[in-house]
């Protein structure tokens, strides 16, 4: 197990925001006065991989740019990605691109859009964003902005499925993003069965405790993104101690 940072861009600023109010009245729990190189040159400097900026809709491409060409090779991109602009993104530093509605087009996915960004990308760059929400009892991957549900569960079958055409997964708790009220504890462990790609999960982690519950339940086969708690975006859990948590982990 190990912490991915993330940096989370909103009218251009970074900003940490409840997920689910994106396609309502947007709930902002932090917003920077630093910008989004800042947070960059800072995961470099603490050798952070494999975290992830996120373009929260228009008007955010300059912020990830700037992000990316500060730490070349270290973050992945997504928000709005398509195969027309990945190579963009790619030029520019990012080392993975991140896909959710790209694919998952009117609610189903696109395996012509998929086929399209393996393609321009290659699956050695390609994260798949299965961000989800539970429906009677069952997870199932919503898109544009959270607001559409569509009909692809995530379960065993339809991971291992898409495992061929990616290099990981990118997983948002909708229903607990950015709402620190702990990890939703089901998905984790359904995760950390069904998976067999690096995976990265992220919503609603608080605390070193949360952290040690989630590697318990993921059997440190799951990496974990933490936002809104940090001090770094404004909450009360030590960056610095996350990031300690982690390499001692790995170590």
């Amino acid at each position: 197990m190990k912490f991915r940072p993330c940096i989370d861009l909103h009218e251009g600023k970074v900003k940490q925001i409840v997920g689910e109010s994106l396609n309502t009245e947007i709930i902002e729990n932090f917003v920077s006065k630093q910008d989004s190189a800042f947070y960059a040159e800072l995961f470099k400097n603490d050798a952070l991989t494999g975290g992830h900026v996120i373009m929260l809709g228009g008007g955010n491409e300059a912020a990830a740019v700037r992000a990316l060409e500060q730490y070349p090779g270290g973050l992945q991109i997504g928000g709005g990605i398509t195969a027309d602009n990945a190579a963009f993104y790619l030029e520019k530093g990012a080392s993975h691109i991140i896909v959710t509605s790209y694919i998952f087009k009117d609610g189903q996915l696109n395996e012509e859009h998929l086929s399209k960004i393996v393609a321009e990308v290659g699956v050695d760059r390609l994260v798949i964003d299965l961000s989800c929400k539970e429906k009677d009892g069952k997870w199932y991957v919503v898109t544009n902005q959270w607001k559409q549900f569509s009909d692809f569960e995530v379960n065993q079958d339809n991971i291992r499925f898409l495992e061929q055409y990616c290099n990981e997964f990118l997983v948002h708790a909708v229903d607990v993003e950015g709402k620190q009220r702990g990890i939703q504890q089901s998905l984790v462990s359904a995760l950390a069965e069904w998976a067999s790609i690096p995976t990265t999960y992220a919503g609603g982690a608080r605390s070193i405790e949360d952290m040690d519950q989630f590697d318990k339940l993921s059997n440190g086969k799951l990496d974990i993104t933490i936002g809104s708690a940090l001090d770094i975006f404004g909450g009360h859990l030590s960056y610095q101690e996350v990031v300690a948590y982690s390499k001692n982990k790995q170590a």
